[in-house]
């Protein structure tokens, strides 16, 4: 065998056994009388000691010739450690090495492979596999099998069935673009990836499955940033005979007893709050609430002192940031800058500072009186006030941006602190000016609030919901239609024709006419969860071999250019 024990299971207890351990080696320090060696797994570290009085003459020789990231082989006692290292789980004991076996010997590495790594980002995607090695991946990437052994674990003591899903489908006009895979077989037509399982779980069903999971892979050809991937990973649920109330409460209780068992963090009961509402005092329909600085429309209060920025517009908001006496002008100046650039897009910013003393500072200080700067904010002595102005619907986007940024700044955001709240009551529909139609605001198999739609669609709301955790939608959902007239009427609205609709959701619409339950259910992104549970805004770095914001895999070189021969075997050209 090439091993008794991994690198991360002796102890104290352990001395005085002979034991063989395999790994690379990790670090080499040469003492000259002394050589130890740093050997890793994914288990842990132990050390190894060569002691020139004490090792064979052969292990001395074949120690010379070991380098960083060797695979090798060693056998030898557990000795009692002289410095112990309280950092590793064996940081009491070391190897005194009687034998050892290189495996296969290393090239020198890109990059330190440490959790302080000298490689960049592009650097270490292309050498993925030895990034891996580095323990903060690795402990991502076991985290991330936890969560996932927790998820099925709870899901089915709920009474959910694990059914797989085609990757195989029809490409369809809503949402975001499909990726596209011809059909050899079928000359001139194509699959599509899917973005999710989406009428796949509603014809479960229809089938009789009322409570279905899959843990899946789901694919979007969209821009792409840190927390978005090509490829990502769902927790895919759905349940029959169920209303948002059924919902809510089960996956309430998912995400609890996930953050429990895999952070033993205990979440509260979650917050609920309508879109309308997130929008209205947090500028953002995935608020961040573990810290308050709620929205103030100052709208009525600010306009009527001849301040023509005030007076033109539409609407003005603002915060109140506490203890934010103590910001300079420098600060303030910074500030105004952040929200002018072209991200946020803001014309600028009035600020009022309420002194402990009483006093108020402000950029605005000669068109209101001190008594009236309060009036306007009802801020309380040693409150800082933050103002912008303009259209409605870009002032509340663009403070709920400049929010978020302070909040950064004043160590508002403990990673280690954690809130959730459901968002509920999404508008159905969204008008699209460029495309002069509706647009549903989730998918178009969201049922509306009591079945019904209004006579003016854009007042329509969605039975949908949003779970939200410190500031990141971790999942989504919706209670489906389940009638055909009304599914109908939802794809009229939409813009479909009878034959459209037809062409492209006939097997959804006709399975509604065998007796479909009312059903509903929710995704939540796995990778996600998974980074925000451990305190973190990318999912890169719990995805094992994750794309660029190109969408390349830089270590394998895809997506690349096929062969003539394969294009002409799928009958496809090259535009």
């Amino acid at each position: 065998m090439y091993r008794t024990h991994n690198c991360g299971e002796l102890r104290i207890s352990d001395i005085g056994n002979n034991v063989k351990l395999s790994g690379w080696v990790q670090k080499i320090r040469n003492k000259g009388f002394l050589v130890w060696i740093d050997l890793r797994d994914r288990y842990g570290i132990t050390q190894l000691i060569i002691n020139s009085e004490k090792s064979s003459k052969e292990v001395i020789d074949s120690v010379k010739n070991v380098g960083r990231e060797f695979v090798i082989q060693v056998e030898g006692e557990v000795i009692k450690r002289e410095a112990i290292n309280k950092n590793i789980s064996t940081g009491e004991i070391e190897i005194l090495v009687s034998k050892i076996n290189v495996l296969n010997p290393s090239i020198i590495p890109p990059f330190t492979i440490e959790d302080e790594t000298d490689g960049g980002e592009e650097l270490r995607m292309k050498y993925r596999y030895l990034d891996l090695r580095r323990s903060v991946l690795k402990d991502n990437i076991i985290f991330r099998n936890d969560l996932t052994f927790e998820v099925r674990k709870y899901l089915k003591a709920q009474g959910f069935i694990d059914i797989e899903t085609p990757y195989l489908i029809k490409s369809t006009p809503e949402g975001a673009r499909d990726f596209i895979v011809p059909s050899r077989i079928n000359s001139g037509e194509f699959y599509a990836l899917p973005q999710s399982p989406q009428t796949f779980k509603q014809l479960l069903m229809v089938s009789g499955f009322d409570k279905y999971v899959q843990i899946v892979r789901c694919f979007r050809d969209e821009d792409l940033r840190a927390d978005r991937q090509p490829e990502f990973t769902q927790i895919d649920c759905e349940m029959s005979f169920v209303d948002q109330e059924d919902v809510l409460n089960t996956f309430e209780g998912l995400i609890q007893s996930l953050f429990k068992s895999c952070i033993d963090f205990s979440l509260e009961k979650f917050d609920r709050i309508s879109y309308k509402d997130a929008m209205e005092f947090y500028g953002s329909d995935k608020p961040d609430t573990r810290f308050d600085m709620k929205f103030l429309n100052l709208s009525e209060k600010a306009k009527g002192n001849d301040f023509k920025i005030f007076d033109s517009s539409e609407s003005i908001y603002g915060f109140n940031i506490e203890n934010g006496e103590s910001f300079s002008r420098k600060e303030f100046d910074y500030y105004t800058d952040w929200v002018k650039r072209p991200q946020i897009g803001a014309l600028g910013l009035i600020w009022i500072k309420h002194n402990q003393d009483g006093s108020v500072k402000s950029s605005i200080d000669k068109f209101y009186s001190a008594d009236e700067l309060k009036s306007i904010t009802n801020s309380n002595p040693g409150d800082l006030t933050f103002i912008i102005s303009g259209d409605k619907k870009k002032t509340l986007t663009q403070l709920g941006a400049l929010r978020i940024h302070v909040a950064e700044k004043l160590g508002l955001r403990d990673k280690n602190k954690f809130k959730a709240l459901w968002v509920t009551d999404f508008p159905m529909f969204e008008w699209d000016e460029d495309s002069k139609r509706y647009h549903a605001m989730h998918h178009p198999f969201t049922s509306p609030v009591d079945n019904r739609i209004e006579k003016d669609p854009g007042a329509t709301l969605a039975n949908a919901y949003d779970l939200v955790i410190n500031g990141n939608e971790i999942g989504g959902g919706s209670i489906r239609i389940h009638d055909q007239k009304l599914q109908e009427e939802v794809f009229s609205i939409l813009g479909f024709s009878k034959k459209e609709a037809f062409d492209q959701f006939g097997f959804l619409l006709n399975a509604f006419n065998y007796g479909a339950p009312p059903h509903g259910g929710i995704a939540f992104g796995l990778d996600r969860l998974a980074a925000v549970m451990k305190g973190e805004e990318s999912i890169r770095d719990y995805i094992a071999f994750p794309k660029n914001n190109s969408g390349r895999d830089v270590m394998i070189d895809s997506p690349s250019s096929i062969d003539k021969d394969q294009l002409d075997d799928l009958n496809i050209k090259i535009k």
